[in-house]
């Protein structure tokens, strides 16, 4: 059985998407394919995102914002969308998931840990339901 694919999309893909990316790469090991991507991606990722992970052991600073592509939702089965409301376009057939999590942009990594913290708890019970305990 090929491995579940996830999609996190966010506007930016600069934060949350990006954290959550991380946090299921951390997790999942190599059981889950991970994708993030943004519906207006922008240049470079939250660098308060990137020191809330760092404080956790997650490097996500090689990671960079992708603009969100056809293909790219086409070939996920779970996406999982993040604050962007009609900004994110839907994909029939699907299943999403739209996780109201605060935006982490110009804010500093006292405010972003708990958001860090929620998208961990989040990905957890997402990967509970994507691969069955062996």
């Amino acid at each position: 059985m090929s491995k579940p694919s996830v999609l996190f999309v966010c506007v930016h893909n600069a934060g949350r998407s990006q954290m959550a990316a991380g946090w299921l790469r951390h997790l999942a090991g190599d059981t889950v394919e991970v994708r993030s991507a943004g519906s207006a991606p922008g240049k470079t990722i939250n660098p308060a995102a990137v020191e809330a992970m760092a404080e956790v052991g997650i490097d996500i600073t090689d990671q960079t914002p992708k603009k969100l592509e056809w293909e790219t939702a086409e070939s996920s089965d779970v996406i999982i969308t993040m604050g962007c409301g009609d900004a994110c376009p839907i994909f029939p057939g699907k299943r999403y998931e739209d996780w109201k999590l605060e935006d982490p942009a110009g804010k500093g990594v006292e405010s972003v840990r708990p958001i860090r913290d929620e998208i961990k708890t989040r990905i957890e019970k997402l990967l509970t339901e994507l691969v069955p305990a062996a």
